[in-house]
């Protein structure tokens, strides 16, 4: 009998092993998996888990969150960070219901063809929600092919066509064994073959993995170099919007002159929140969250 394949193996561990997660429950549907994965994107698992179970009790279905305000979505968001991804997220939501009835579509072009869906999130979908064979290439799963199938230490900062293209080859041939195996990589990756502290002794694939029988050295230092927070624009926007969200009406500038200091550096921030379409001036000297007010319903 034939040896189990590289996915066989990553599969068998993850069936045994996975994190019980919200948007991994059976039947879950495809909204809810699209939501899950635009709310991780650069944000931890443990700080989406409540939110997303927050978004999906107020908007089971994309239509609910279409009919709702831009402002309430922002509101719903939180401190969840990049709040633009939820005006995109609401945006995407009237595009499924004006484009697909409602129905997150299914096919690969369709979903790409939606707002602020990437290569990613489109092929994530696809394949967590309608069990389809695509290449889902994130972060953790470049790490485990970069090492386990090449051999290197680490990926690169940026998924490329030949990191798809890698990541396919090792898939099953049929596809809801290949979506699961999807799911197998990504979970290797976040929780066993980690950057900096990959637990070796308790991986499915540690006697086959070309990393290890190379015996090169995790790198050391950041895979990236970490962003500063405190007293960037990226702080004080989230103040202004702290403010606005916790509002009822529109907001007087000299309540948002409170928030920061430095009048240039707030005036730029104010000014990139206007632009993100995340907030709106009302008159001269107030603003609100961009589109609050009355929701209109769709046709």
């Amino acid at each position: 009998m034939s040896e189990p394949t590289f996915a066989t193996q990553v599969s068998r561990w993850y069936e045994r092993n996975a994190r019980e997660l919200p948007w991994r429950e059976p039947g879950i549907g495809a909204w809810a998996i699209l939501v899950s994965e635009v709310m991780l994107q650069q944000t931890p698992v443990v700080r989406v888990v409540p939110a997303f179970q927050a978004w999906l009790a107020r908007w089971p279905e994309p239509r609910a969150l279409a009919e709702d305000t831009p402002a309430e979505a922002i509101r719903m968001w939180g401190r969840l960070g990049y709040p633009r991804r939820a005006v995109r997220l609401r945006e995407c939501a009237v595009a499924i219901v004006e484009r697909h009835g409602g129905v997150v579509p299914d096919r690969l072009d369709q979903l790409l063809a939606l707002p602020g869906v990437g290569t990613y999130t489109a092929r994530a979908v696809a394949a967590f929600a309608y069990g389809q064979r695509h290449p889902v290439v994130d972060t953790n799963v470049r790490r485990v092919v970069c090492r386990a199938i090449a051999g290197e230490p680490d990926a690169g900062p940026t998924t490329r066509p030949a990191d798809l293209v890698a990541t396919e080859e090792l898939l099953p041939i049929e596809p809801a064994a290949a979506a699961l195996a999807s799911a197998a990589f990504m979970e290797l990756g976040a929780v066993v073959c980690t950057a900096r502290a990959p637990r070796c002794a308790i991986c499915p694939v540690e006697s086959s993995c070309a990393w290890r029988a190379s015996g090169q050295a995790v790198p050391t230092g950041p895979t990236r170099r970490p962003q500063r927070y405190a007293g960037t624009d990226r702080q004080v926007r989230g103040l202004l919007l702290a403010v606005l969200r916790d509002a009822t009406g529109p907001v007087p500038h000299q309540r948002l002159d409170q928030v920061w200091q430095d009048d240039v550096q707030r005036a730029r921030a104010l000014a990139g929140l206007v632009t993100d379409g995340l907030v709106e001036p009302v008159g001269d000297e107030s603003f609100r969250l961009a589109g609050d007010g009355p929701a209109v319903p769709l046709p």
